[in-house]
């Protein structure tokens, strides 16, 4: 599976990084999220998978 952050609708709520800190970077200047990586390990599927469907802005795309 595979993860991106849209940037256009991310609005920094950082939930992603609370629930799956391993897969998400928070920008410094304004909190926005980023994929720390595209392809998502194994063990972080549950994870990335629950991170997308608590995203209030629904900014996070996954991807077969």
């Amino acid at each position: 599976m595979k993860v991106w952050v849209d940037a256009e609708r991310c609005q920094g709520h950082t939930l992603c990084s609370m629930i799956a800190p391993d897969s998400f970077a928070l920008s410094d200047i304004d909190g926005s999220a980023s994929a720390v990586s595209e392809v998502v390990p194994e063990d972080q599927l549950d994870q990335v998978r629950e991170a997308a469907q608590s995203c209030p802005e629904q900014a996070i795309i996954l991807t077969d």
